[in-house]
């Protein structure tokens, strides 16, 4: 079977939505057949424009993670490389240029920066190169590839013959490790396939590969331990990361692209075959890292491991068109987008789903390189994309009388240029909602692939008095001809009471705005620096007062405000408090501010913006009277 066979096997045929009072929303419609191909482009592109929304443009990266960004940013190299999108050519250019030079340990790292994104993190230095490359086989701009041959420079000084060869994982020299030289070899064959002539690169590349397939990291079961230990130089047999299983299959086939040795295609099928066999990284089918356990969390890091894994997967089905290997890749992207997707588009940690699944922007990133392999090569030259604006709206309706909603239906297009692209827009609700308009056509006129035509429908939406507490989903499809058709939706919340947790899927409808602020876990969101997040509470049109209670701690700011602009600080910490020994729940007041439709906006920063211990806040509770 071939490759776009079995991508449509497993992308054709719509999932049933039900509407009315609802869990987390399933997958969108799919059209038969040779709609596949659009409809994986379309899903790319919605995640990857998700992803790109917590892009930092002042310090041009992802917040709080420096190899994260990396990672992050040479997955968007993929989307755009895979599908033809160019808008995010600027971001990548705007971190090259901000970023390359030295800067002081905390501000964009742990580590210090030692210029040309280098540090002690020997990885870390390795994963912008890829990016660099990456970015240069977009651009041609040789300044991406040179920067990518001063880091590898810079790594080479790391290797030596301690446990007879490989390169350390930092400057202190204490690991030698499967993703540092899995980086290594990748980083040396792609430098040796991009510049003409090259045989140093190319013999580092072989001079890694013997080393890495010798070193016994590489086990009885074709999978990959960590690392090795220090003063036996024997595998640790420590945890099979998928990273490094990908990073394997990534080095050796990229090697093999150079060399084209049947050997290597030999090791790189037995360490797939291992990956996806029995006793591999596979739960159910579903690629899933040990982390992931009952019981267990994943970690900032270990949230990205199995994109870099999907990243190499696709490498390897591209040029192999192993049928077996297609359907897994299909079947990690159908899991990602029917099971790993709530309704804002976002992506989380675990792709089979489950109630204790994490979003963030490093989840999405690595979910995003499923949908992105799911996209066929070529990349269909005509897509069409809808999302819908607000994605989670919080609905506090007043005793006894309807409410309204506004919503934003945002259509994307791309098509050659000349043709234009007329689709029909139906938006529905449950019984008894009214939603306005509920058909609409509208036309796009794209011109390519590299910036998709643009077009949105106003809608409003009329909820009846007495809907009970619950969410409910608004639907809206998308439809042009037989190969068209993408379905969205909004999920609303009908709600009297406010009561959460931090960092959990009960605190994203209220998360008006999370500007630079991190989760790392339930109970758990902050601000440093000069970021900060926002909860909007749409208290009932007849509320008299209304307060909100925090549980908080470290050096807060806590403002207030009616309509999100204008801001009054009505809480703050003075102290330079580090370990949370001020946490308390405190109670503000918001009935002063107020707007005229009785919205309450609180927003949380940082009072000491220099040190990196901005307010933290736990729990969240807001009452009215009306």
């Amino acid at each position: 079977m071939s490759r776009s066979r079995v991508l449509c096997a497993f992308l054709a045929g719509a999932v049933a939505l039900t509407v009315g009072l609802v869990s987390p929303p399933a997958a969108g419609a799919d059209s038969a057949g040779g709609a596949a191909g659009p409809t994986a482009t379309a899903r790319a592109r919605v995640a990857a424009d998700v992803l790109m929304s917590s892009y930092e443009p002042v310090k041009a990266w992802f917040p709080s993670s420096w190899w994260n960004s990396a990672v992050a940013l040479q997955t968007i190299g993929d989307y755009m490389q895979r599908t033809g999108d160019r808008r995010y050519l600027q971001q990548l250019d705007n971190t090259f240029e901000k970023d390359k030079g030295v800067f002081p340990a905390g501000y964009l790292s742990g580590d210090p920066l030692l210029g040309n994104f280098t540090s002690r993190a020997i990885d870390d230095s390795e994963w912008w190169a890829l990016t660099w490359i990456q970015t240069y086989d977009l651009t041609k701009n040789p300044k991406y590839l040179d920067m990518a041959v001063t880091i590898a420079e810079y790594v080479e000084d790391y290797w030596d013959d301690t446990c007879g060869g490989g390169v350390w994982w930092d400057a202190e020299r204490t690991y030698k490790n499967a993703v540092t030289n899995g980086l290594w070899i990748r980083l040396t064959a792609e430098l040796h396939n991009r510049i003409p002539g090259d045989q140093h690169w190319l013999g580092r590349a072989q001079e890694g590969w013997n080393w890495f397939t010798g070193s016994g990291m590489i086990n009885s079961a074709g999978l990959v331990n960590d690392g090795l230990n220090s003063g036996t130089c024997q595998s640790n047999n420590d945890t099979v990361w998928t990273y490094n299983q990908g990073l394997a299959i990534g080095a050796g086939f990229e090697l093999y692209r150079a060399t084209r040795n049947p050997q290597l295609l030999t090791t790189v099928r037995r360490l797939a075959d291992a990956a996806i066999g029995t006793g591999g990284l596979t739960s159910n089918g579903v690629l899933t890292e040990s982390c992931e356990a009952p019981g267990r969390s994943c970690d900032d890091n270990q949230k990205q491991f199995k994109g870099i894994f999907l990243r190499y997967w696709m490498d390897l089905t591209d040029t192999t068109d192993d049928p077996r290997y297609d359907a897994f890749l299909a079947k990690q992207a159908a899991s990602v987008w029917d099971q790993d997707r709530d309704a804002a588009g976002r992506l989380g940690l675990r792709w089979a789903g489950g109630s204790s699944n994490v979003f963030d922007w490093r989840t999405q990133a690595s979910a995003l390189s499923a949908l992105i392999a799911a996209v066929p090569t070529p990349a269909p030259t005509r897509s069409l994309s809808a999302t819908v604006t607000p994605a989670q709206p919080v609905v506090m309706p007043a005793t006894g009388s309807a409410t309204h909603v506004e919503l934003q239906a945002g259509l994307q297009a791309t098509a050659p240029a000349g043709q234009s692209i007329t689709a029909d827009v139906r938006a529905s609700g449950p019984s008894g909602w009214t939603v306005t308009p509920s058909r609409k056509t509208v036309t796009l006129r794209p011109s390519g692939n590299a910036v998709p035509a643009r077009t949105t429908v106003d809608l409003d939406v009329a909820i009846p008095a007495g809907t009970p507490d619950g969410r409910y989903l608004v639907n809206v499809t998308a439809t042009s001809g037989p190969l068209l058709s993408f379905t969205t939706q909004a999920e609303i919340l009908i709600a009297h009471t406010v009561d959460f947790d931090t960092g959990t899927a009960a605190e994203n409808p209220w998360l008006w705005d999370a500007d630079g602020s991190q989760s790392n876990g339930v109970q758990n969101r902050f601000a440093d620096g000069n970021s900060y997040f926002v909860y909007r509470f749409p208290f009932p049109s007849d509320t008299t007062s209304a307060s909100v209670t925090l549980t908080i701690d470290n050096e807060f700011v806590v403002q207030a405000s009616g309509d999100g602009q204008q801001w009054t600080t009505v809480g703050i910490e003075t102290q330079q408090i580090h370990d949370g020994e001020n946490k308390a729940a405190r109670t503000y007041d918001l009935t002063p501010y107020l707007g005229p439709s009785k919205t309450g906006y609180v927003r949380i920063a940082d009072s000491f913006p220099n040190d990196g211990w901005g307010g933290r806040v736990y729990h969240v509770t807001a009452t009215y009277t009306g």
